[in-house]
């Protein structure tokens, strides 16, 4: 049965890993969404091959179509899950794809909001991974911060896990968290209150670091941990890119995806 590898992320580390799994014979599908960091970039100067300088959206896009011209496919869609079925899966709004082989790529992982309590109660009822700690407040109340199919993804995840699962959806009408050596309570701007046991964090769109929680990844802050073949903790996963640390630059990002792949394809053929 031919192998297939699945990476998340349409970046520079995500594209390059992706053009080396193709050209290799793999079944190669792209998951793209939302804007990358490289986007911001009006010209970048010092990247090989461009002496006039090339804009980071004109960049990215070039990268897409030598994907697509190679066979990648490139499918636009956000991936709100990752976890073990027959094989690795990776659940998206729309599908769940199994993969032999995963490549996280997704730039360095979202902050946060700067809301008063999240800091102070996280691994004291604040967490961000459902599927990870659902488990400890079954028969409690929890509530999940954030909108959108992220979200969404995560209350259903804790639904059948919890007593009530409350959605936190306007975080401009929360005022802060409070509790004890426990977060207790979430405190809005008008006055009121709601008690609570814990509180899931999902603000805009899965991060890197937050599937990777979802397989047991080891990761240190935000940085995923990964050895010098790119490949994590977990067989068959691997990272590249921003998500990893160290130098944020295109032209890291590329070698990192071109090693990720090249660990994966060794991986795939035993």
């Amino acid at each position: 049965m031919e192998k297939n590898i699945v990476i998340i992320g349409g970046g520079p580390a995500g594209v390059s890993a992706a053009l080396y799994a193709v050209r290799a014979g793999i079944d190669t599908t792209l998951l793209v969404h939302g804007s990358s960091a490289l986007e911001k970039a009006e010209c970048i100067e010092n990247y090989y091959g461009f002496p006039g300088g090339i804009s980071g959206s004109e960049l990215l896009e070039k990268g897409l179509e030598q994907a697509r011209g190679l066979g990648v496919d490139v499918r636009e869609e956000e991936v709100v899950g990752l976890g073990f079925g027959e094989k690795l899966e990776v659940k998206t709004t729309e599908q769940i794809y199994p993969a032999d082989a995963v490549i996280l790529a997704m730039g360095s992982q979202r902050k946060a909001p700067a809301i008063e309590g999240i800091k102070e109660f996280e691994g004291s009822g604040v967490s961000y991974c459902a599927v990870c700690d659902g488990f400890f407040y079954r028969g409690k109340t929890v509530a999940v911060l954030g909108s959108g199919d992220y979200a969404a993804n995560e209350r259903s995840e804790l639904e059948p896990l919890a007593a009530e699962v409350i959605a936190l959806e306007d975080i401009d009408a929360i005022e802060r968290f409070s509790g004890d050596t426990q977060i207790r309570k979430v405190e809005f701007k008008d006055g009121t209150s709601l008690d609570i046991d814990g509180l899931f964090i999902a603000f805009g769109t899965a991060g890197a670091g937050d599937l990777a929680k979802k397989l047991g990844i080891m990761t240190e802050g935000s940085r995923i941990i990964v050895d010098e073949n790119r490949a994590t903790n977990v067989p068959g996963v691997y990272a590249a890119g921003d998500c990893t640390g160290g130098l944020l630059q295109v032209s890291k990002a590329v070698a990192d995806g071109a090693i990720a792949a090249t660990s994966a394809i060794k991986y795939l053929r035993g």
